[in-house]
């Protein structure tokens, strides 16, 4: 059975990586949409100039907003990427493969990410399979913001795909500096509104339990200094992510 598929890619500020996303996606999707968060650059100039619908919604969670972006799909298949994303050639075969064959309810597969302009083959970082081609009507995002997931309806059947998902993550250490700040504050909120807790202890074994799994046991080391940084700024995020709970859960405890 051949399916029609919506590609769906959501931006903010993203010029610099949109136009690599959506070549990428020409030719295997029957329909494109970006849902932009009301970028500043020239994200709505470069996605209007290559012909794809462009939809403005208002952020309001990562969660929540890719699953906005679903009731935007055309058709019943959906693609869901990042704008820093990009399908590699042999992931674009095996996926015009499935659009003529569909025979799964979804498929995945591995994600590979460049940092600082080296591909991260370990530290936990590959394969990073992603579940990211499904039948719209079977799945939802869920996990916990930032760091969302398909959720898929019990029974369904998923297949894996050969080829890489290419994501053009940090161009820079200080790019990942300001995220892992922002994403740290977001998922200290998520776990103290699941009701979790720290202390002392915590923040200081936390983060180096991260390095160590990371660098030694996931291989970091492997990648060279690149991996040195992404196991480094790992372990900097989880202390950051506890002792933000930490102080959360004083000012909850004090009234404020």
């Amino acid at each position: 059975m051949e399916v029609k598929i919506s590609a769906i890619i959501l931006t903010l500020n993203e010029d610099k990586n949109i136009k690599r996303c959506i070549s990428s996606v020409v030719g295997i999707a029957d329909d494109i949409v970006v849902v932009d968060s009301f970028s500043t650059d020239k994200t709505e100039e470069i996605c209007i100039s290559m012909g794809v619908r462009f939809v403005k919604h208002k952020f309001e969670g990562y969660i929540e907003q890719k699953n906005w972006a679903l009731t935007q799909s055309m058709y019943p298949v959906v693609l869901s990427l990042d704008a820093d994303e990009a399908l590699s050639d042999e992931l674009r075969n095996s996926i015009l493969e499935v659009k003529h064959c569909w025979d799964a309810d979804g498929y995945s597969f591995n994600r590979l990410t460049s940092y600082c302009g080296k591909w991260i083959h370990h530290c936990g970082w590959y394969p990073d399979k992603k579940l990211r081609l499904w039948e719209v009507k079977k799945g939802v995002w869920g996990g916990t913001n930032p760091h969302d997931m398909v959720i898929m309806e019990p029974g369904v059947h998923i297949k894996t795909l050969n080829g890489d998902l290419m994501h053009y993550t940090f161009y820079t250490i200080s790019e990942h500096i300001i995220q892992v700040n922002r994403f740290s504050e977001i998922k200290a909120k998520a776990k103290l509104a699941k009701g979790r807790k720290t202390n002392m202890g915590a923040i200081l074994v936390n983060p180096l339990f991260k390095f160590v799994k990371s660098y030694f046991i996931r291989g970091g080391f492997r990648d060279g200094r690149h991996g040195f940084y992404v196991c480094s700024i790992s372990a900097f995020s989880t202390f950051l992510t506890y002792a933000k709970l930490f102080e959360l859960q004083r000012e909850a405890r004090n009234g404020k």
